[in-house]
């Protein structure tokens, strides 16, 4: 391969291996780094042998970031108040134009999920991420990671099992969440309580990530009062210079707040039967840089 086929090739994938490595990691900064190491690794290998790159790619890949995980484990342990992820900005609709597909990489990449995907192994977790995100036969995952196939798949139904029985339950439809995002937003600014309470799920919760790094709750929130009456305080004291709009992450409308032009943080709501279940509120600086463009 001449040096623009070998760049080509790769930037062909590139945003599969990013996938790939959010999915694993949690974190933009951290699959970036992983994605990096893979140019480097692809760049310099003998192709001569390599029959299918996208096969190849996303082995490097996975590998490196099991490996990245097992660093960062320690990490999320010694971390301040709640964990979430790091928003990750998504786009389907053009790339994927498969309603059903698109639900599916949405969903894998959902906040909820990935929360669960934490408290799996790392090679539970690249089992998982492979076959139900992006659909790898068993046998292709086993040769990645260099499994027998029964093993491979001993694994994929440990880790399904998990993730479903400890999955909150969500609605995806992205217009019922806007709108219901939309309404919850405008009861607050006006300490609307009883009406922001009526969008509440009695068991809503409120998961608050500043790594101690902001103002957020360092304990998760519980029940529609707690959550309202933190909400309705919170949206009293404000944001200095504050504005705010719709973004896609995670598979999801959210809204990113500014303060001077500058991200503040990002809030964004799962729904089931028409209320909102969770709430989710990222302000620590460093997991909103991705979001500063």
């Amino acid at each position: 391969m001449s040096t623009d086929t070998v760049t080509d090739v790769f930037e062909e994938h590139r945003p599969v291996l990013l996938g790939v490595a959010y999915r694993m990691l949690g974190r933009v900064a951290d699959a970036e780094d992983v994605v990096q190491e893979a140019w480097l690794r692809w760049s310099g290998a003998d192709r001569d042998d390599v029959r299918e790159p996208r096969g190849y790619l996303v082995r490097i890949t996975t590998r490196l970031a099991i490996d990245r995980l097992r660093q960062i484990k320690a990490r999320h342990e010694a971390y301040v108040g709640p964990w979430l992820p790091e928003p990750y900005v998504t786009d389907f609709g053009d790339v994927v134009p498969d309603t059903a597909e698109r639900a599916v990489l949405a969903d894998s990449v959902s906040l909820a999920v990935l929360v669960v995907l934490e408290s799996l192994s790392p090679l539970e977790r690249a089992v998982f991420v492979l076959r139900e995100a992006f659909a790898y036969p068993y046998a292709d995952i086993a040769a990645m990671l260099e499994r027998e196939e029964p093993a491979v798949r001993q694994l994929a139904g440990r880790a399904r099992k998990h993730v479903e029985e400890r999955r909150p339950r969500y609605e995806v439809d992205p217009v019922q969440r806007r709108d219901l995002t939309e309404r919850f937003l405008a009861a607050a600014a006006e300490g609307d309580l009883e009406g922001l309470m009526s969008m509440l799920a009695p068991d809503v919760r409120l998961v608050g990530d500043s790594g101690g790094k902001s103002r957020a709750p360092l304990r998760v929130l519980e029940t529609a009062d707690h959550v309202g009456r933190f909400v309705v305080g919170a949206a009293r004291k404000g944001v200095e210079d504050m504005t705010w709009r719709f973004v896609e992450v995670n598979g999801g409308p959210a809204v990113l707040v500014l303060s001077g032009g500058k991200p503040d943080s990002v809030f964004q709501v799962d729904i089931a039967d028409g209320r909102i279940q969770s709430v989710y509120i990222v302000r620590n600086p460093d997991k909103l840089q991705s979001l500063s463009a």
